[in-house]
């Protein structure tokens, strides 16, 4: 039963809610687009997932999923700079160790200051660049929180959030938190649930309402599976201002023969995950698909659509996975393959 306060409209679908104008406005603070590499240079490639120590040849596994030791990292400290033995063992007389200790601690400054500098350089080159992050509420009210007031707490960007049928008290969430913070938070509310739970409102109808109802030059999808754990928009917009079509937080290569979704980047790639991706608004509308139900594989259809480089930043961008938001396996599969099969047809057509 939808409670939501007399004074909060509630549309009776995503289509109702109008859109003023179309707002596809040319993105004067980014630079031109490059074009994408040729596919045989990125799909399939050797070591397209993150481990840089020595993944097995044929990538990590479908997107989103590690299998156990895939890409282990044996020394995670030696990425900061410390050499050898992750626990330090040895002699601490020895002058030889002290000498490497006291190496090892000047290159981990040295790179943490380069990442400092890198941030900066990335934030001043972004200051003058709108975007907005775009939110989907179907459920999972804590997520809600937790992503949104993550968000709130670790960018400037404006949140805009379609609420899909108030959904275990989501949407109600949603309105203390926009009633918390008008200057930051966009809500919509409409009495239509999702269709991958149980009702009739698509991933392709609430995805292409929020980008024609943003004015921003970069559009982000994020879900609220996810929530920041520090400033993982402007590494994202940096690479978009920069000339990627889009960038992600999660890349995705092909299998050879298509079949199958490898976890890819850092650098380009054939394909970001939705989970939290930046794209230029300009260049989505009009890209994403038309009939998705459910996200699963949708993003990959939106990638393919995209003219110009995706990309996956170099660092590791500092977000934290929430629960998974399941639906039923029935669902899953015959959206996900409906889906997947849509996307195989663009990857043969390409």
């Amino acid at each position: 039963m939808n409670t939501a306060p007399h004074h909060v409209r509630i549309w009776p679908t995503v289509e109702s809610i109008p859109v003023s104008a179309v707002t596809d406005k040319p993105p004067g603070h980014l630079g031109p687009v490059r074009a994408a590499a040729p596919a045989d240079t990125v799909a399939g490639a050797v070591g397209t997932g993150r481990d840089t120590t020595g993944g097995d040849a044929t990538g990590v596994g479908t997107a989103g999923a590690r299998p156990a030791g895939a890409g282990a990292r044996g020394n995670p400290a030696a990425e900061l700079g410390f050499s050898g033995d992750p626990e330090q063992r040895g002699d601490p007389g020895d002058d030889m160790l002290h000498a490497q200790r006291i190496w090892d601690g000047s290159l981990a400054a040295n790179r943490l200051d380069d990442a400092g500098v890198t941030a900066e350089r990335q934030r001043v080159a972004t200051a003058e660049v709108t975007a907005s992050i775009c939110l989907v509420i179907d459920g999972w009210p804590e997520d809600v929180w937790a992503s949104v007031e993550s968000v709130l707490e670790y960018t400037d960007a404006h949140v805009l959030a379609l609420d899909l049928g108030d959904v275990d008290g989501a949407g109600e969430v949603l309105h203390k938190l926009a009633l918390r913070h008008p200057d930051r938070i966009t809500e919509w509310r409409v009495a239509e649930t999702p269709h991958w739970r149980g009702g009739s409102a698509t991933w392709s109808a609430c995805r292409d309402k929020l980008l024609r109802l943003d004015t921003s030059e970069v559009h982000v999808l994020m879900e609220t599976s996810v929530a920041l754990a520090g400033d993982a928009l402007t590494p994202l917009v940096a690479a978009v201002a920069d000339g990627a079509v889009a960038a992600g937080r999660r890349g995705a290569d092909p299998s050879p023969d298509g079949t199958e979704w490898h976890e890819a980047g850092p650098g380009p790639v054939r394909a970001l995950r939705g989970d939290l991706m930046a794209v230029r608004r300009s260049a989505a509308i009009g890209a994403l698909p038309e009939d998705a139900r459910y996200g699963e594989n949708a993003d990959l259809e939106l990638s393919l659509a995209l003219k110009g480089e995706l990309v996956v930043p170099s660092d590791r961008l500092p977000v934290r996975q929430l629960r998974r938001h399941d639906v039923s396996p029935e669902y899953w599969d015959r959206e996900s393959r409906r889906n997947h099969d849509k996307v195989l047809r663009m990857l043969r057509a390409s």
